[in-house]
């Protein structure tokens, strides 16, 4: 069945090349994906899926049903949006919209999405359960898998697979991590609240500003010291607002910022701690203070069966020495977690790096550009896992 579907692969790839390219062309925004989502429809239903769309707002479901009798549900999540950045890769094929850029490789994710349903579409005779394809909007602001679950896209699911592409990892190779694939993140809104006073007397007023400047320090340095080293928190304060002229001192002060942590227990007690901490510094000098701390999404964690499953579909599929075990989770945020919660699921990084280059732009830069030799790893390593997940849990 491997070679089946490499030999499918190889004949679709002209295709799924033309279909990246045509979505890296036309991005959208969170939120707003319309056009592709149209696209995305209509490629699954010439497929011979079941489409339905408006899903989660304007995510797209495609389902394909097996010819045996399991009535489990083996979920395919791929997410479809663009970020707000000006494309200066100087591709052919380059954004066509003002300010818009896939930065990200959902251009790919989505492509890897189609061309998996498209080869299992073919050997749907081999599959014994349902693979439901969710193709996700606004995974950029954190909400899209929400939307889609509230919209059951995850009713009766008993695993979900995804894909991130990785330019740090060279293309034809991919990467699996076991347990935490990425972080907690969770917003944080900080106000201080003094008194004002003229710049020339600060001892007759209490300086927000300066007790803020307090806070954030205290913060950073508690992280160090009380803070397990082994469980990472990255706290960042990203904005600060306060202070009405130079020569007043400012009465008031908004910081706000993300927190990012790997482990449940340590993100369960994160508000209480940064509370003390906040309310010990602002008592010690007079001020007032309000902490807000809203839950984002959780980690990543991979479920152990199906992480096997994937490395060793993909090490049969192309050599034990194109997949690496990835041996550190990354602080970045991924609301495929959302969907964890529900089924457990898996995660893969596929290399997209060119191998011939000294820098491979990072994600979410405007010069990121892929190997598109990827695409067709993705795709077989994707549709030969799925396939043999009905062949060993069936």
């Amino acid at each position: 069945m491997l070679s089946r579907i490499k030999d499918l692969a190889t004949t679709i790839a002209p295709r799924l090349i033309e279909i990246r390219r045509h979505i890296h062309s036309h991005p959208e925004l969170s939120g707003q994906e319309y056009q592709t989502a149209a696209f995305v429809a209509g490629v699954l239903s010439s497929s011979g899926l079941h489409v339905q769309e408006g899903v989660g707002k304007t995510g797209v479901i495609g389902e394909l049903q097996g010819t045996g009798e399991d009535k489990r549900i083996l979920a395919i999540r791929t997410d479809m949006d663009a970020l707000p950045i000006q494309e200066r890769s100087g591709l052919e094929f380059a954004s066509l919209i003002e300010g818009i850029m896939h930065a990200c490789g959902h251009d790919v994710h989505t492509t890897v999405g189609l061309g998996t349903a498209m080869i299992l579409a073919q050997i749907a005779e081999e599959i014994s359960g349902k693979v439901r394809f969710l193709f996700q909007p606004a995974e950029e602001i954190a909400q899209g898998a929400s939307w889609m679950v509230a919209d059951g896209a995850m009713d009766q699911v008993s695993g979900i697979l995804g894909v991130h592409v990785f330019p740090s990892i060279p293309a034809g190779s991919i990467g699996v991590r076991y347990g935490a694939l990425t972080a907690a993140a969770d917003d944080l809104e900080i106000i201080i609240m003094g008194e004002s006073g003229h710049g020339a007397r600060p001892h007759e007023a209490i300086d927000a500003i300066w007790i803020a400047s307090q806070v954030i320090t205290t913060l950073q340095q508690a992280i160090s010291r009380t803070q397990n080293p082994l469980r990472p928190v990255v706290l960042s304060i990203g904005k600060i607002n306060g202070g009405r002229a130079p020569n007043i001192i400012a009465d008031k002060v908004q910081l706000l910022g993300t927190v990012r942590s790997l482990h449940p227990e340590t993100r369960a007690n994160l508000p209480n701690w940064i509370e003390r901490i906040v309310a010990s510094v602002c008592n010690s000098y007079g001020a007032k203070y309000q902490v807000n701390y809203r839950q984002g999404i959780p980690s990543v964690q991979n479920d152990y069966f199906l992480t096997q499953l994937l490395q060793s579909s993909a090490e049969e599929a192309w050599g034990s020495d194109r997949v690496q075990v990835l041996p550190e989770p990354s602080l970045g945020a991924e609301d495929f977690s959302v969907y964890l919660e529900r089924s457990p699921g898996s995660m893969f990084r596929l290399g997209v790096g060119f191998k011939d280059r000294v820098i491979n732009y990072p994600l979410h830069h405007p010069q990121f550009e892929i190997d598109e030799s990827a695409i067709v790893t993705g795709v077989v390593t994707m549709a030969y896992t799925a396939y043999r997940y009905w062949q060993q849990v069936s």
